[in-house]
Protein backbone atom coordinates (compact mmCIF):
# COMPACT_ATOMS: atom_id res chain seq x y z
CA UNK A 1 0.00 0.00 0.00
CA UNK A 2 1.60 3.21 -1.19
CA UNK A 3 0.54 6.37 0.65
CA UNK A 4 1.14 9.57 -1.35
CA UNK A 5 3.95 11.55 0.25
CA UNK A 6 1.81 14.60 1.02
CA UNK A 7 -0.55 12.45 3.10
CA UNK A 8 2.06 10.39 4.96
CA UNK A 9 2.38 10.71 8.74
CA UNK A 10 6.06 11.52 9.00
CA UNK A 11 6.04 12.59 12.63
CA UNK A 12 3.51 12.40 15.41
CA UNK A 13 1.91 15.47 16.97
CA UNK A 14 2.70 16.06 20.63
CA UNK A 15 -0.10 18.37 21.70
CA UNK A 16 1.25 19.36 25.11
CA UNK A 17 -0.52 22.68 25.57
CA UNK A 18 -4.08 23.79 26.20
CA UNK A 19 -5.54 27.28 25.86
CA UNK A 20 -6.74 29.03 29.02
CA UNK A 21 -6.96 32.76 29.77
CA UNK A 22 -5.12 33.62 26.57
CA UNK A 23 -2.14 31.44 27.44
CA UNK A 24 -1.05 28.20 25.82
CA UNK A 25 -0.33 26.39 29.05
CA UNK A 26 2.21 23.60 28.94
CA UNK A 27 1.01 20.24 30.22
CA UNK A 28 3.42 17.75 31.79
CA UNK A 29 0.86 15.41 33.29
CA UNK A 30 -0.91 12.34 31.93
CA UNK A 31 -1.51 12.19 28.19
CA UNK A 32 -3.71 10.12 25.88
CA UNK A 33 -2.52 8.59 22.63
CA UNK A 34 -4.49 9.37 19.49
CA UNK A 35 -4.64 6.53 16.95
CA UNK A 36 -6.03 6.23 13.46
CA UNK A 37 -7.72 3.02 12.38
CA UNK A 38 -5.96 3.55 9.04
CA UNK A 39 -2.84 1.43 8.75
CA UNK A 40 0.38 2.89 7.35
CA UNK A 41 1.97 -0.56 6.96
CA UNK A 42 1.24 -3.61 4.80
CA UNK A 43 0.41 -5.75 7.84
CA UNK A 44 -2.52 -4.04 9.48
CA UNK A 45 -1.93 -2.03 12.60
CA UNK A 46 -3.38 1.21 13.88
CA UNK A 47 -1.31 4.33 13.26
CA UNK A 48 -0.21 6.50 16.17
CA UNK A 49 -0.95 10.11 15.24
CA UNK A 50 0.08 11.85 18.44
CA UNK A 51 -0.84 12.61 22.04
CA UNK A 52 -3.13 15.07 23.80
CA UNK A 53 -3.30 16.23 27.43
CA UNK A 54 -5.55 14.26 29.75
CA UNK A 55 -6.76 17.13 31.86
CA UNK A 56 -8.69 16.81 35.08
CA UNK A 57 -11.21 18.72 37.18
CA UNK A 58 -8.66 21.29 38.32
CA UNK A 59 -7.80 22.32 34.77
CA UNK A 60 -11.46 22.27 33.74
CA UNK A 61 -12.43 24.69 36.51
CA UNK A 62 -9.41 26.82 35.66
CA UNK A 63 -10.84 27.20 32.15
CA UNK A 64 -14.25 28.03 33.59
CA UNK A 65 -12.69 30.68 35.87
CA UNK A 66 -11.01 32.22 32.82
CA UNK A 67 -14.27 32.38 30.85
CA UNK A 68 -16.16 33.82 33.82
CA UNK A 69 -13.45 36.43 34.39
CA UNK A 70 -13.48 37.40 30.70
CA UNK A 71 -17.24 37.88 30.82
CA UNK A 72 -16.87 39.72 34.16
CA UNK A 73 -20.59 40.01 34.95
CA UNK A 74 -21.17 41.46 31.50
CA UNK A 75 -18.54 44.15 32.05
CA UNK A 76 -15.66 42.36 30.30
CA UNK A 77 -13.82 43.69 27.30
CA UNK A 78 -15.41 41.15 24.93
CA UNK A 79 -19.13 41.42 25.83
CA UNK A 80 -18.94 45.24 25.88
CA UNK A 81 -16.81 45.59 22.75
CA UNK A 82 -18.18 47.35 19.68
CA UNK A 83 -19.60 44.97 17.11
CA UNK A 84 -17.20 46.21 14.46
CA UNK A 85 -14.26 45.35 16.73
CA UNK A 86 -15.53 41.84 17.49
CA UNK A 87 -15.93 41.32 13.75
CA UNK A 88 -12.33 42.44 13.20
CA UNK A 89 -11.14 39.79 15.68
CA UNK A 90 -13.12 37.11 13.83
CA UNK A 91 -11.73 38.23 10.49
CA UNK A 92 -8.21 37.98 11.89
CA UNK A 93 -8.94 34.45 13.06
CA UNK A 94 -10.35 33.18 9.76
CA UNK A 95 -7.45 34.73 7.83
CA UNK A 96 -5.01 32.72 9.93
CA UNK A 97 -7.21 29.63 9.80
CA UNK A 98 -7.06 29.53 6.00
CA UNK A 99 -3.27 29.09 6.11
CA UNK A 100 -3.73 25.76 7.94
CA UNK A 101 -5.96 24.11 5.33
CA UNK A 102 -3.57 21.36 4.23
CA UNK A 103 -2.72 20.35 7.81
CA UNK A 104 -6.35 20.21 8.92
CA UNK A 105 -7.52 18.32 5.81
CA UNK A 106 -4.77 15.72 6.26
CA UNK A 107 -5.74 15.18 9.89
CA UNK A 108 -9.44 14.96 9.01
CA UNK A 109 -8.58 12.02 6.74
CA UNK A 110 -6.37 10.23 9.25
CA UNK A 111 -8.37 10.89 12.42
CA UNK A 112 -11.91 10.17 11.25
CA UNK A 113 -11.43 8.50 7.86
CA UNK A 114 -13.25 11.16 5.86
CA UNK A 115 -12.31 11.02 2.17
CA UNK A 116 -10.19 13.74 0.61
CA UNK A 117 -12.97 15.53 -1.27
CA UNK A 118 -15.25 15.63 1.78
CA UNK A 119 -12.40 16.70 4.07
CA UNK A 120 -11.56 19.60 1.77
CA UNK A 121 -15.25 20.45 1.54
CA UNK A 122 -15.58 20.46 5.33
CA UNK A 123 -12.71 22.90 5.71
CA UNK A 124 -13.85 25.22 2.91
CA UNK A 125 -17.45 25.11 4.05
CA UNK A 126 -16.37 26.08 7.57
CA UNK A 127 -14.40 29.05 6.30
CA UNK A 128 -17.41 30.15 4.27
CA UNK A 129 -19.64 29.65 7.33
CA UNK A 130 -17.46 32.09 9.26
CA UNK A 131 -17.61 34.69 6.49
CA UNK A 132 -21.38 34.25 6.20
CA UNK A 133 -21.71 34.63 9.98
CA UNK A 134 -19.69 37.86 9.88
CA UNK A 135 -21.90 39.22 7.10
CA UNK A 136 -25.15 38.24 8.85
CA UNK A 137 -23.97 39.75 12.12
CA UNK A 138 -22.97 42.94 10.29
CA UNK A 139 -26.45 43.18 8.79
CA UNK A 140 -28.03 42.49 12.18
CA UNK A 141 -26.08 45.40 13.63
CA UNK A 142 -27.07 47.64 10.72
CA UNK A 143 -30.72 46.82 11.33
CA UNK A 144 -30.29 47.70 15.03
CA UNK A 145 -28.66 51.08 14.43
CA UNK A 146 -31.86 53.00 15.20
CA UNK A 147 -34.37 54.01 17.85
CA UNK A 148 -38.02 53.05 17.95
CA UNK A 149 -40.84 54.95 19.65
CA UNK A 150 -44.11 53.42 20.82
CA UNK A 151 -46.49 54.56 23.51
CA UNK A 152 -44.31 57.47 24.49
CA UNK A 153 -41.23 55.28 25.08
CA UNK A 154 -38.03 55.40 23.05
CA UNK A 155 -36.26 52.05 22.70
CA UNK A 156 -32.86 51.07 21.35
CA UNK A 157 -33.02 47.31 20.76
CA UNK A 158 -30.04 45.05 20.10
CA UNK A 159 -29.02 41.47 20.76
CA UNK A 160 -26.72 40.83 23.67
CA UNK A 161 -24.64 37.85 24.81
CA UNK A 162 -25.90 35.22 27.22
CA UNK A 163 -22.72 34.69 29.22
CA UNK A 164 -20.44 31.66 29.48
CA UNK A 165 -20.86 28.87 26.90
CA UNK A 166 -19.64 25.28 27.25
CA UNK A 167 -19.17 23.95 23.72
CA UNK A 168 -18.86 20.24 22.92
CA UNK A 169 -18.52 19.19 19.28
CA UNK A 170 -19.05 15.89 17.44
CA UNK A 171 -16.47 13.57 15.89
CA UNK A 172 -18.12 13.20 12.50
CA UNK A 173 -17.83 16.89 11.60
CA UNK A 174 -15.19 17.91 14.15
CA UNK A 175 -14.44 21.17 12.37
CA UNK A 176 -17.65 22.26 10.67
CA UNK A 177 -20.30 21.37 13.22
CA UNK A 178 -18.08 22.36 16.13
CA UNK A 179 -17.48 25.77 14.60
CA UNK A 180 -21.19 26.08 13.80
CA UNK A 181 -21.56 26.28 17.59
CA UNK A 182 -18.36 28.02 18.57
CA UNK A 183 -18.20 30.83 15.99
CA UNK A 184 -21.67 32.35 16.58
CA UNK A 185 -21.26 31.91 20.34
CA UNK A 186 -18.01 33.89 20.28
CA UNK A 187 -18.99 36.64 17.86
CA UNK A 188 -22.15 37.47 19.83
CA UNK A 189 -20.00 38.43 22.82
CA UNK A 190 -20.13 35.26 24.90
CA UNK A 191 -17.03 33.69 26.43
CA UNK A 192 -16.44 30.00 25.80
CA UNK A 193 -14.93 26.76 27.03
CA UNK A 194 -14.49 24.24 24.23
CA UNK A 195 -13.66 20.55 24.51
CA UNK A 196 -13.03 18.69 21.24
CA UNK A 197 -14.59 15.29 20.55
CA UNK A 198 -12.77 12.03 21.20
CA UNK A 199 -12.01 11.62 17.49
CA UNK A 200 -10.93 14.55 15.36
CA UNK A 201 -9.10 16.21 18.21
CA UNK A 202 -5.60 16.73 16.81
CA UNK A 203 -6.88 18.62 13.78
CA UNK A 204 -7.52 21.57 16.09
CA UNK A 205 -3.85 21.77 17.06
CA UNK A 206 -2.91 23.87 14.00
CA UNK A 207 -5.58 26.42 15.01
CA UNK A 208 -4.72 26.94 18.67
CA UNK A 209 -2.38 29.88 18.06
CA UNK A 210 -4.96 31.55 15.82
CA UNK A 211 -7.51 31.34 18.64
CA UNK A 212 -4.93 32.63 21.10
CA UNK A 213 -3.85 35.72 19.17
CA UNK A 214 -7.20 36.65 17.58
CA UNK A 215 -9.36 37.07 20.68
CA UNK A 216 -8.89 38.71 24.09
CA UNK A 217 -7.74 36.41 26.88
CA UNK A 218 -10.39 34.11 28.29
CA UNK A 219 -12.81 34.49 25.37
CA UNK A 220 -11.84 31.09 23.93
CA UNK A 221 -10.57 28.38 26.27
CA UNK A 222 -9.73 24.98 24.78
CA UNK A 223 -9.30 21.94 27.02
CA UNK A 224 -8.79 18.21 26.48
CA UNK A 225 -9.94 15.13 28.36
CA UNK A 226 -12.90 12.86 28.97
CA UNK A 227 -16.29 14.52 29.08
CA UNK A 228 -17.25 13.13 32.46
CA UNK A 229 -13.91 14.31 33.89
CA UNK A 230 -13.85 17.86 32.55
CA UNK A 231 -17.35 18.76 31.31
CA UNK A 232 -19.30 17.44 34.29
CA UNK A 233 -17.42 19.52 36.91
CA UNK A 234 -17.87 22.63 34.77
CA UNK A 235 -21.63 22.06 34.63
CA UNK A 236 -21.89 21.17 38.34
CA UNK A 237 -20.25 24.48 39.19
CA UNK A 238 -23.35 26.31 37.93
CA UNK A 239 -21.64 29.28 36.26
CA UNK A 240 -22.24 28.04 32.72
CA UNK A 241 -25.08 29.91 31.03
CA UNK A 242 -25.30 27.91 27.77
CA UNK A 243 -24.66 24.26 26.97
CA UNK A 244 -23.87 23.96 23.26
CA UNK A 245 -23.53 20.33 22.23
CA UNK A 246 -23.76 18.30 19.07
CA UNK A 247 -23.79 14.62 19.91
CA UNK A 248 -25.87 12.20 21.93
CA UNK A 249 -28.97 13.04 23.95
CA UNK A 250 -27.72 10.88 26.84
CA UNK A 251 -24.68 13.13 27.16
CA UNK A 252 -26.83 16.26 26.92
CA UNK A 253 -29.27 14.98 29.54
CA UNK A 254 -26.47 13.93 31.89
CA UNK A 255 -24.78 17.34 31.69
CA UNK A 256 -28.02 19.26 31.99
CA UNK A 257 -29.04 17.25 35.05
CA UNK A 258 -25.97 18.20 37.09
CA UNK A 259 -26.33 21.96 36.54
CA UNK A 260 -27.70 23.39 39.81
CA UNK A 261 -29.80 26.04 38.02
CA UNK A 262 -31.25 24.15 35.06
CA UNK A 263 -34.16 26.58 34.75
CA UNK A 264 -31.78 29.33 33.62
CA UNK A 265 -29.53 27.11 31.51
CA UNK A 266 -29.89 27.78 27.79
CA UNK A 267 -29.31 24.82 25.52
CA UNK A 268 -28.25 24.68 21.89
CA UNK A 269 -28.28 21.00 20.94
CA UNK A 270 -27.96 18.93 17.79
CA UNK A 271 -28.73 15.34 18.70
CA UNK A 272 -29.69 12.00 17.16
CA UNK A 273 -31.96 11.42 14.23
CA UNK A 274 -33.45 8.41 12.47
CA UNK A 275 -34.27 10.11 9.19
CA UNK A 276 -36.44 7.97 6.91
CA UNK A 277 -36.82 7.90 3.17
CA UNK A 278 -40.33 7.26 1.84
CA UNK A 279 -40.30 5.94 -1.72
CA UNK A 280 -43.77 6.08 -3.27
CA UNK A 281 -44.82 3.71 -6.06
CA UNK A 282 -44.66 6.44 -8.73
CA UNK A 283 -41.14 7.56 -7.74
CA UNK A 284 -38.41 7.90 -10.35
CA UNK A 285 -36.46 4.82 -9.29
CA UNK A 286 -33.16 5.91 -10.81
CA UNK A 287 -33.33 9.19 -8.93
CA UNK A 288 -34.59 7.62 -5.69
CA UNK A 289 -31.87 4.96 -5.68
CA UNK A 290 -29.14 7.49 -6.43
CA UNK A 291 -30.27 9.81 -3.64
CA UNK A 292 -30.77 6.94 -1.18
CA UNK A 293 -27.24 5.71 -1.91
CA UNK A 294 -25.91 9.17 -1.06
CA UNK A 295 -28.16 9.45 1.96
CA UNK A 296 -27.29 6.08 3.48
CA UNK A 297 -23.61 5.68 2.64
CA UNK A 298 -22.01 9.14 2.57
CA UNK A 299 -19.29 9.09 5.24
CA UNK A 300 -20.40 5.52 5.94
CA UNK A 301 -23.74 6.71 7.33
CA UNK A 302 -21.99 8.50 10.21
CA UNK A 303 -24.13 11.63 9.93
CA UNK A 304 -27.14 12.69 11.94
CA UNK A 305 -28.69 13.67 8.60
CA UNK A 306 -28.07 10.23 7.06
CA UNK A 307 -31.01 8.19 5.81
CA UNK A 308 -31.25 5.49 8.46
CA UNK A 309 -34.35 3.61 7.34
CA UNK A 310 -35.89 3.24 3.87
CA UNK A 311 -39.66 2.80 3.46
CA UNK A 312 -40.38 1.51 -0.05
CA UNK A 313 -43.85 0.87 -1.50
CA UNK A 314 -44.54 -2.84 -1.87
CA UNK A 315 -45.33 -2.43 -5.59
CA UNK A 316 -41.73 -1.47 -6.34
CA UNK A 317 -39.76 -2.85 -3.38
CA UNK A 318 -38.34 -5.88 -5.22
CA UNK A 319 -37.03 -3.80 -8.09
CA UNK A 320 -35.75 -1.13 -5.70
CA UNK A 321 -33.94 -3.69 -3.53
CA UNK A 322 -32.28 -5.38 -6.51
CA UNK A 323 -30.97 -2.19 -8.06
CA UNK A 324 -30.16 -0.48 -4.78
CA UNK A 325 -28.16 -3.50 -3.56
CA UNK A 326 -26.16 -3.60 -6.78
CA UNK A 327 -25.33 0.09 -6.41
CA UNK A 328 -24.21 -0.39 -2.80
CA UNK A 329 -21.97 -3.31 -3.78
CA UNK A 330 -20.42 -1.19 -6.53
CA UNK A 331 -19.19 1.41 -4.05
CA UNK A 332 -15.41 1.52 -3.72
CA UNK A 333 -13.75 1.03 -0.34
CA UNK A 334 -10.35 2.60 0.18
CA UNK A 335 -8.23 4.97 2.21
CA UNK A 336 -9.46 8.58 2.23
CA UNK A 337 -6.92 9.89 -0.29
CA UNK A 338 -7.55 7.13 -2.84
CA UNK A 339 -9.37 8.33 -5.93
CA UNK A 340 -12.96 7.15 -6.07
CA UNK A 341 -13.07 5.95 -2.44
CA UNK A 342 -16.68 6.38 -1.31
CA UNK A 343 -16.39 4.03 1.68
CA UNK A 344 -13.52 4.62 4.09
CA UNK A 345 -12.20 3.17 7.38
CA UNK A 346 -14.39 3.67 10.43
CA UNK A 347 -12.77 5.86 13.11
CA UNK A 348 -14.27 3.93 16.03
CA UNK A 349 -12.41 0.61 16.49
CA UNK A 350 -15.47 -1.07 18.00
CA UNK A 351 -17.97 0.11 15.35
CA UNK A 352 -17.72 -2.97 13.06
CA UNK A 353 -18.58 -5.22 16.01
CA UNK A 354 -21.57 -3.05 16.92
CA UNK A 355 -22.87 -3.07 13.34
CA UNK A 356 -22.48 -6.86 13.30
CA UNK A 357 -24.62 -7.05 16.44
CA UNK A 358 -27.39 -5.16 14.64
CA UNK A 359 -27.08 -7.48 11.64
CA UNK A 360 -27.16 -10.62 13.80
CA UNK A 361 -30.22 -9.39 15.70
CA UNK A 362 -32.06 -8.55 12.47
CA UNK A 363 -31.22 -11.90 10.88
CA UNK A 364 -32.38 -13.76 13.98
CA UNK A 365 -35.74 -12.00 13.65
CA UNK A 366 -36.28 -12.70 9.96
CA UNK A 367 -34.33 -10.13 7.95
CA UNK A 368 -31.80 -11.09 5.31
CA UNK A 369 -28.70 -9.37 3.93
CA UNK A 370 -29.76 -8.80 0.32
CA UNK A 371 -26.52 -7.41 -1.11
CA UNK A 372 -23.63 -9.75 -1.91
CA UNK A 373 -20.94 -7.83 -0.01
CA UNK A 374 -23.10 -6.88 2.98
CA UNK A 375 -21.40 -7.52 6.32
CA UNK A 376 -17.95 -8.35 4.92
CA UNK A 377 -15.55 -7.32 7.67
CA UNK A 378 -11.92 -6.19 7.65
CA UNK A 379 -9.73 -4.82 10.44
CA UNK A 380 -11.24 -1.34 10.23
CA UNK A 381 -14.46 -1.71 8.26
CA UNK A 382 -17.68 -3.62 7.77
CA UNK A 383 -19.22 -3.33 4.31
CA UNK A 384 -22.74 -1.81 4.24
CA UNK A 385 -25.39 -4.46 4.71
CA UNK A 386 -28.81 -3.89 3.14
CA UNK A 387 -31.32 -5.63 5.42
CA UNK A 388 -34.81 -6.69 4.30
CA UNK A 389 -37.52 -7.12 5.49
CA UNK A 390 -37.00 -5.13 8.68
CA UNK A 391 -39.58 -5.08 11.46
CA UNK A 392 -40.13 -2.92 14.52
CA UNK A 393 -38.80 -5.50 16.97
CA UNK A 394 -35.30 -5.31 15.49
CA UNK A 395 -32.57 -3.19 17.06
CA UNK A 396 -31.64 -1.74 13.67
CA UNK A 397 -35.14 -0.26 13.47
CA UNK A 398 -35.04 1.29 16.93
CA UNK A 399 -31.42 2.40 17.33
CA UNK A 400 -29.64 5.16 15.45
CA UNK A 401 -27.02 2.93 13.82
CA UNK A 402 -24.60 5.73 12.83
CA UNK A 403 -22.74 3.40 10.53
CA UNK A 404 -22.91 1.19 7.44
CA UNK A 405 -26.11 -0.83 7.76
CA UNK A 406 -29.28 -0.03 5.81
CA UNK A 407 -32.74 -1.26 6.92
CA UNK A 408 -35.49 -1.47 4.29
CA UNK A 409 -39.21 -1.72 5.12
CA UNK A 410 -41.98 -2.23 2.57
CA UNK A 411 -45.37 -0.59 3.00
CA UNK A 412 -48.74 -0.65 1.28
CA UNK A 413 -50.51 2.01 3.34
CA UNK A 414 -48.78 5.39 3.69
CA UNK A 415 -50.11 5.60 7.24
CA UNK A 416 -47.50 3.02 8.28
CA UNK A 417 -44.42 5.24 7.83
CA UNK A 418 -46.38 8.26 9.05
CA UNK A 419 -47.40 6.43 12.25
CA UNK A 420 -43.84 5.21 12.75
CA UNK A 421 -42.50 8.74 12.41
CA UNK A 422 -45.10 10.08 14.83
CA UNK A 423 -44.14 7.42 17.39
CA UNK A 424 -40.40 7.95 16.91
CA UNK A 425 -38.29 9.76 19.49
CA UNK A 426 -36.74 11.74 16.66
CA UNK A 427 -37.95 14.37 14.23
CA UNK A 428 -35.22 15.93 12.16
CA UNK A 429 -35.80 15.32 8.42
CA UNK A 430 -37.39 13.01 5.85
CA UNK A 431 -36.75 12.30 2.18
CA UNK A 432 -39.91 11.91 0.09
CA UNK A 433 -39.74 10.38 -3.38
CA UNK A 434 -42.67 10.65 -5.78
CA UNK A 435 -44.17 12.90 -8.46
CA UNK A 436 -47.98 12.92 -8.26
CA UNK A 437 -48.81 16.28 -6.71
CA UNK A 438 -52.23 15.12 -5.46
CA UNK A 439 -50.45 12.42 -3.45
CA UNK A 440 -47.52 14.58 -2.41
CA UNK A 441 -49.50 17.62 -1.23
CA UNK A 442 -51.25 16.07 1.81
CA UNK A 443 -48.11 14.10 2.65
CA UNK A 444 -46.00 17.24 2.72
CA UNK A 445 -48.62 18.97 4.89
CA UNK A 446 -48.37 16.12 7.41
CA UNK A 447 -44.61 15.61 7.29
CA UNK A 448 -43.76 19.23 8.02
CA UNK A 449 -45.51 18.72 11.37
CA UNK A 450 -43.48 15.59 12.16
CA UNK A 451 -40.01 16.75 11.14
CA UNK A 452 -38.33 20.09 10.40
CA UNK A 453 -37.21 19.54 6.81
CA UNK A 454 -38.93 17.62 4.02
CA UNK A 455 -36.52 16.84 1.19
CA UNK A 456 -38.46 16.34 -2.02
CA UNK A 457 -36.78 13.73 -4.27
CA UNK A 458 -33.43 14.30 -2.57
CA UNK A 459 -31.47 12.90 0.36
CA UNK A 460 -31.41 14.60 3.74
CA UNK A 461 -28.67 17.09 4.44
CA UNK A 462 -27.75 20.02 6.64
CA UNK A 463 -26.84 22.67 4.07
CA UNK A 464 -26.91 25.14 2.59
CA UNK A 465 -25.96 26.67 5.95
CA UNK A 466 -28.27 29.64 5.45
CA UNK A 467 -31.26 27.28 5.84
CA UNK A 468 -32.60 26.31 9.28
CA UNK A 469 -31.02 23.22 10.80
CA UNK A 470 -33.00 21.88 13.72
CA UNK A 471 -35.27 19.04 14.83
CA UNK A 472 -38.27 18.06 16.88
CA UNK A 473 -38.42 15.85 19.98
CA UNK A 474 -35.03 14.32 20.88
CA UNK A 475 -33.29 15.54 17.71
CA UNK A 476 -32.46 19.14 18.59
CA UNK A 477 -32.93 22.20 20.77
CA UNK A 478 -32.58 25.61 19.06
CA UNK A 479 -31.80 26.24 15.40
CA UNK A 480 -28.41 26.30 13.72
CA UNK A 481 -28.34 28.23 10.50
CA UNK A 482 -26.02 31.16 9.93
CA UNK A 483 -28.91 33.49 10.74
CA UNK A 484 -30.55 31.50 13.54
CA UNK A 485 -27.37 30.50 15.39
CA UNK A 486 -26.57 34.14 16.11
CA UNK A 487 -29.99 34.39 17.75
CA UNK A 488 -29.61 31.08 19.61
CA UNK A 489 -26.49 32.42 21.33
CA UNK A 490 -27.93 35.82 22.21
CA UNK A 491 -30.94 37.54 23.69
CA UNK A 492 -32.84 40.69 22.77
CA UNK A 493 -31.94 43.46 25.15
CA UNK A 494 -32.66 47.17 24.99
CA UNK A 495 -32.47 50.60 26.56
CA UNK A 496 -35.83 52.29 27.09
CA UNK A 497 -36.54 55.88 28.08
CA UNK A 498 -39.67 57.94 28.33
CA UNK A 499 -39.98 60.43 25.52
CA UNK A 500 -39.32 63.71 27.31
CA UNK A 501 -36.84 66.57 27.00
CA UNK A 502 -34.75 65.42 29.96
CA UNK A 503 -34.19 61.87 28.67
CA UNK A 504 -33.89 62.92 25.04
CA UNK A 505 -31.07 65.31 25.88
CA UNK A 506 -29.19 62.47 27.59
CA UNK A 507 -29.71 60.14 24.62
CA UNK A 508 -28.56 62.81 22.21
CA UNK A 509 -25.38 63.33 24.19
CA UNK A 510 -24.75 59.59 24.39
CA UNK A 511 -25.00 59.33 20.63
CA UNK A 512 -22.93 62.41 19.89
CA UNK A 513 -20.09 61.51 22.27
CA UNK A 514 -20.10 57.81 21.35
CA UNK A 515 -19.45 57.12 25.01
CA UNK A 516 -21.51 53.90 24.91
CA UNK A 517 -20.78 50.93 22.70
CA UNK A 518 -24.38 49.75 23.07
CA UNK A 519 -26.26 53.02 22.54
CA UNK A 520 -25.05 53.74 19.04
CA UNK A 521 -26.57 54.43 15.67
CA UNK A 522 -23.26 54.05 13.85
CA UNK A 523 -23.83 52.12 10.63
CA UNK A 524 -21.26 49.50 9.61
CA UNK A 525 -20.57 49.92 5.91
Amino acid sequence: MKIPEQYQIKETITQNTYLVAGELKEWTGQTSEVYSTISSTENYQKTLLGTIPTLGETEALEALDAAVAAYDKGQGLWPTMKVVDRIACMEKFVTQMKTKRDEVVKLLMWEIGKNLADSEKEFDRTVQYIYDTIEDYTQMDRDSAKFEKHGGVNAHIRRGPLGVVLCLGPYNYPLNETFALLIPAIIMGNTTIFKPAKFGVLLLSPLLEAFQNSFPKGVVNIIYGRGRTVASPIMKDGRVDVLALIGNSKSANALQSVHPKSNRLRMVLGLEAKNPAIVLKDADLDLAISECIAGTTSFNGQRCTALKVLYVHEAIVDEFNKRFSEKVDALQFGNPWEEGAKLTPLPEPDKPAYIQELIDDAEAKGAKIINAKGGETTDNYIFPAVLYPVTKDMRVYEEEQFGPVIPVISFSDIEQPLDDMAESNYGQQVSLFGKDTKTLAPLIDTLVNLVCRVNLNSSCQRGPDVYPFTGRKDSAVATLSVHDALRSFSIRTFVASKDNDYNNAILTELLQTRASNFVSTDYIL
